[in-house]
């Protein structure tokens, strides 16, 4: 298939590259599918989650422990069950980014990250009841340089 991309153009994709929402992320709830796609030279830490229904709508996301190793993302037995996984530890996360001029002023949000499970492709974003991380973490706290991909 193909799809015209906010950030990469054309591109070809097969159906099942996407990956899955029972339901959309925040305030996108009506958005079901969307490719992970990587921004070059960002070696799979700053990527694009692109919508297929909507070519317009893309978010730029974040492999969290690229910046911070030590995150724990620990999710309910409710939202373990609809992901189809037993332990936090089987999915992937990745975390939204606002991304702001200059670069250091953007942030990501720690507290809302999407869980994917490898395998089923299943998506969902949580909001983790911990205190440890927050909605709007400033990139500055993580080291990254001006310029640096967000």
């Amino acid at each position: 298939m193909k799809l015209q991309t906010k950030y990469f153009g054309e591109i070809e994709y097969e159906a099942g590259d996407a990956v899955t929402f029972s339901v959309g992320p925040f305030g996108f709830e009506d958005e079901h599918e969307f490719l992970i796609l990587p921004f070059d030279g960002s070696a799979g830490s700053l990527l694009c989650f692109q919508s297929t229904r909507t070519p317009a709508l893309a978010f730029v996301a974040m492999d969290p422990f690229s910046l911070l190793p030590g995150y724990a993302p620990a999710l309910q037995p409710q939202e373990l069950k609809e992901l189809g996984a037993a332990d936090s530890q089987e999915l992937g996360f990745y975390v939204l980014c606002v991304v702001k001029k200059p670069v250091s002023e953007s942030t990501v949000n720690l507290k809302c990250p999407i869980a994917v499970h490898p395998e089923t492709r299943a998506a969902r974003q949580v909001i983790l009841e911990t205190d440890a991380y927050e909605m709007r973490h400033p990139l500055a706290q993580f080291g990254r340089e001006e310029g640096a991909p967000c």
